[in-house]
């Protein structure tokens, strides 16, 4: 089970419940795929709604490989996301979100 005071998600891939989190080395694989400017750029967008397919799957994927995934970005375009697109768009969003939130 997610614990999203650690900034974990949980995610249904192929039917299968995975725990992702963006740790220090998945932010910078983001930073990395996405050849982002900074992450608060990246937060932006997903807080104005201006992300792209693309950055779904690369935070995904990014929180997924935190959480121990071994996938790749290929591995997840084939792959059965629990609730479709749009849940992982908002999954994408809550990883961002609880990995920039401080603790209370």
């Amino acid at each position: 089970m997610a614990n999203p005071m650690t900034g974990e998600v949980e995610v249904v891939l192929d039917g299968e419940i995975r725990t992702a989190k963006l740790t220090l080395g998945a932010l910078a694989e983001l930073e990395h795929a996405l050849q982002a400017e900074s992450l608060l750029a990246l937060v932006e967008r997903f807080e104005a709604g201006r992300f792209s397919a693309r950055d779904v799957i690369a935070v995904l994927v990014a929180g997924l490989r935190g959480g121990g995934w071994a996938g790749r970005a290929d591995d997840l375009l084939s792959a059965d996301i629990g609730g479709g697109s749009l849940a992982a768009a908002r999954l994408a969003a809550e990883l961002l979100a609880r990995a920039f939130r401080l603790p209370e």
